[in-house]
């Protein structure tokens, strides 16, 4: 490279954005100097050679004045693209610095669903302040795809699908598909649609193409459609493109007519959007971060960390509950005390990955309510087994730092809480599907709670029935 602002951007100095140990961060800090340093054309010659989701990344990690002016140096549809990438926060942080022409340019060249997306995420006098600006077409198609509630299919469609009529043979219906190309998501699954669009079949571009010119569509549909609803949740939806194999799935509205598509791309971000989600129940933090945990505000953070910790804190006073009732054994014998954090962990630790696999499980349809049951006799013989090899591995401290009476406490008392722990993680998942709560949130936190104070009774309960006078 000739100059020497583009040498520095060189993938040989920055990395490769597809290498696993690319760094963003050192590719934006490259950037910003190219930028400061006036390098317009190299910053936009190198954008020639990267894809846009990997310029997305990297500006994600630049200022916003700095990412504005990286922005304005790609074409509209190449940076319409780029946006599409980024967080929806900080799309909206981008769009609030431009006027109100170049934002309504700017959706006009994004895909129907991030449009909404988009939009959602101003505020309402942006909102209201924007759609003047707008086409009626997209003007009206925004305010039904952002109609629709958060987390439902209908939420995350896009209403850039190809459709057909019904009569078509294959060379008309690639006809058709090749003029409308241009506008759609995909063209490589098309919907066939009968006159009050209700979907009849569905045909891939594949059999379009390989058919002959003269077969009837009709011969090459599959008539038995998999579809959702847009009052679905966007997970089913997800699920459903996973479990079939899906290119697209049709959304369909109260009247079985078509809506529609949720495209397979889009159905990985709600994958990935609902694992992220399930982790952060799973820790106890409620609701959705909107945006990257780095740039979360503050507040947000607070707010969403902060109730189950309160919750937890007083549930907790159970624990300091249960061993002051055990003054006197605890008097008699402070060696228990060294084992208390070792025993209360294990329960803890065994319920939440009992709590892990089944909250997994429940996710997945991998096990059904149905299976409480049987899933709890596995458990059962497999926290047994768990609880003594622990028993056996920690039986030794027990007789050196209390002798035999103090070890067979130990020892049993660490079969009993992973047992417990274990039927508790296990169950809770189970308990909250039943009550239409999220199974996520029985992992993390709640689980060890219970887990905790479940084993500070059963220690100090078997400590004070098994230990003799003498050695109390």
């Amino acid at each position: 490279m000739n100059n020497p602002i583009l040498e520095n951007l060189d993938p040989e100095v920055v990395g490769r954005p597809e290498a696993e140990d690319f760094d963003a961060a050192a590719a934006a800090d490259v950037l910003h100097e190219a930028l400061e340093q006036g390098g317009d054309e190299a910053v936009r010659d190198w954008f020639a050679h990267v894809q846009e989701a990997d310029i997305a990344e990297i500006l994600g990690e630049l200022e916003m004045p700095s990412m504005v002016r990286a922005l304005s140096l790609l074409g509209l549809e190449e940076r319409a693209e780029v946006v599409g990438h980024l967080p929806v926060g900080l799309q909206a942080d981008y769009v609030a610095s431009l006027g109100r022409n170049e934002v309504a340019r700017l959706l006009r060249e994004m895909s129907a669903d991030e449009r909404a997306d988009l939009f959602n995420a101003l505020e309402t006098e942006a909102q209201e302040r924007l759609l003047p600006a707008l086409a009626h077409a997209e003007r009206e198609d925004i305010r039904r795809l952002s109609a629709y509630p958060e987390g439902t299919a209908g939420a995350v469609m896009t209403s850039e699908y190809a459709s057909l009529p019904e009569g078509l043979t294959a060379k008309q219906a690639v006809d058709e598909l090749r003029r409308v190309a241009p506008d759609k998501e995909t063209i490589y699954s098309a919907f066939i649609l009968d006159a009050d669009r209700r979907v009849v079949g569905v045909v891939s571009l594949r059999d379009l193409i390989v058919a002959a010119p003269g077969m009837p569509v009709s011969a090459l549909m599959e008539t038995d459609v998999i579809s959702a609803r847009v009052e679905d949740s966007q997970e089913s939806a997800a699920e459903k493109i996973a479990r079939y194999d899906l290119i697209a799935l049709p959304i369909l509205n109260g009247g079985d007519r078509l809506v529609g598509i949720l495209t397979a791309d889009d159905a990985m971000d709600v994958a990935e959007a609902e694992a992220t989600e399930d982790f952060h129940r799973a820790g106890g933090a409620i609701g959705n971060i909107g945006t990257s945990v780095k740039d979360a505000p503050i507040p947000r953070l607070y707010r969403m960390r902060v109730t189950w910790l309160v919750l937890l804190v007083f549930a907790n006073l159970f624990s300091g509950a249960g061993i002051a009732s055990f003054e006197d054994t605890i008097a008699g014998n402070f060696a228990l005390l060294f084992f208390l954090p070792l025993l209360i962990a294990s329960a803890g630790n065994a319920g939440a990955q009992a709590s892990t696999l089944m909250v997994r499980a429940l996710a997945t349809g991998d096990v059904q309510m149905r299976d409480w049951g049987s899933m709890l006799g596995r458990e059962f013989l497999v926290a047994v087994l768990l609880g003594l090899t622990m028993a056996l591995a920690i039986s030794g401290i027990g007789v050196w730092r209390g002798g035999a009476d103090l070890a067979q406490v130990v020892a049993v008392t660490m079969v009993t809480v992973v047992v417990v722990g274990s039927l508790i993680g296990m169950s809770l998942p189970f308990v909250l599907s039943r009550f239409k709560f999220d199974p996520a949130t029985a992992s993390g936190p709640l689980v060890t709670s219970i887990a905790d104070i479940a084993g500070v009774l059963i220690y100090f309960g078997f400590a004070t029935m098994m230990l003799t006078p003498a050695a109390a």
